[in-house]
């Protein structure tokens, strides 16, 4: 990752994109930290602020309670928002005891061929079997569904537009036909308002 901008203006910016969102409660009642990985600036957020964000803003929210993560996956690109492995392996070797141990679950969404042949190959190696453990790929929002409460949790429009091409596409999941015939919009810039990506929020 490579900061252009300034420390305040980084964590501002991850405060404007919404990447990080404690909302909802899955089927278990536990809370809810939901992660866009389109959303996230990769380019532009260095490292350290990421850490020092999700300490100060994140896991304080948290607090002591068990909670699960719901990653979404759908439309990353690796050079747009991808922060790569070697600051994966840094920020969770960061991660506080207590909240490696109250992370029960991760629900990951659209995982892809490449993702699960990542994890497949490096995800031993890079995070400890208690979180590799704890990994629950979700290839679609219907089966999300079982395990999240549908009326509680904000999905931007774009996840459930992917979801739709992989109805429609199948072979698109084991990377077998490309999405590039798709559009989801740009990614996300400095001036742009949250807006911008319009959330469906079900009931």
């Amino acid at each position: 990752m490579c900061a252009a901008i300034s420390e305040v203006e980084q964590e501002e910016l991850l405060e404007k994109l919404q990447v990080f969102k404690i909302k909802g409660r899955d089927k278990h009642g536990r809370k809810i930290l939901r992660i866009i990985a389109k959303f996230f600036p990769a380019r532009l957020v260095s490292v350290e602020v990421l850490k020092k964000y999700l300490e100060e803003r994140v896991f304080l929210k948290l607090g002591k309670r068990k909670f699960a993560v719901l990653y979404v996956h759908s439309g990353v690109q690796r050079s747009e928002n991808f922060p790569g492995i070697s600051a994966l392996r840094s920020i969770y070797d960061s991660l506080p005891a207590n909240v490696k141990d109250n992370l029960e679950a991760v629900y990951f969404i659209h995982p892809g061929l490449q993702a699960r042949l990542f994890f497949a190959t490096f995800g031993r190696f890079l995070f400890d079997a208690g979180l590799y453990g704890k990994l629950r790929y979700v290839s679609r929002l219907d089966y999300l569904w079982e395990k999240v409460r549908r009326n509680e949790v904000e999905i931007p429009d774009f996840v459930f537009d992917h979801d739709e091409d992989l109805e429609y596409r199948p072979m698109m999941d084991y990377g077998l036909e490309s999405d590039h015939a798709r559009v989801y919009g740009g990614a996300p810039t400095v001036d742009s308002p949250v807006t911008t990506y319009s959330m469906r929020c079900i009931s």
